[in-house]
């Protein structure tokens, strides 16, 4: 399961005419720590950006993902269900923030509707606002460094 990482960056930008303005962007990170955070947003962001500063790292828990390749915009989904609680057997009102790129609300409604139609239980989605983050950066099985000194299991005598 994915532990998703809100990171936000301020750069200067020379406008047109000279003048300087500052930029504030975020991204959401996949990594194990919140140094990993850092780090991966520094690597993926150093062909794009010569100098940025991060200024603010945070943990954001997500029960959910949804990417389309047609949009850009992510929107910030809240989806209610009720379930039963096993101990004592009363309801309980479960709430979960989901992500979906979308090129609108509507859109965004309708995406979440048809990834969820499979859930057992009814939902509703109560929530759903436009998202400041510019890009997404999932962890890829294919950057996961293996040390040259590591040797498969298989292979070591007890």
């Amino acid at each position: 399961m994915p532990i998703w990482f809100q990171c936000k960056i301020r750069y200067q930008k020379e406008l047109d005419n000279g003048s300087l303005k500052t930029i504030n962007e975020a991204y959401l990170v996949d990594a194990m720590s919140f140094t990993e955070a850092e780090a991966r947003l520094h690597q993926e962001l150093s062909g794009t950006h010569r100098e940025f500063d991060l200024v603010n790292v945070s943990r954001m828990r997500l029960a959910d993902l949804f990417h389309y390749d047609d949009a850009e915009t992510w929107f910030k989904c809240k989806v209610t269900y009720v379930t039963v609680d096993e101990r004592n057997g009363q309801e309980k009102k479960v709430n979960n923030v989901m992500l979906v790129s979308a090129a609108n609300a509507k859109q965004a409604y309708e995406r979440i509707e048809e990834s969820l139609k499979t859930m057992l239980v009814p939902f509703d989605i109560t929530d759903i606002n436009t998202s400041n983050i510019l890009e997404i950066f999932p962890y890829a099985k294919d950057e996961v460094a293996v040390p040259a000194n590591f040797r498969p299991v298989s292979e070591v005598q007890p």
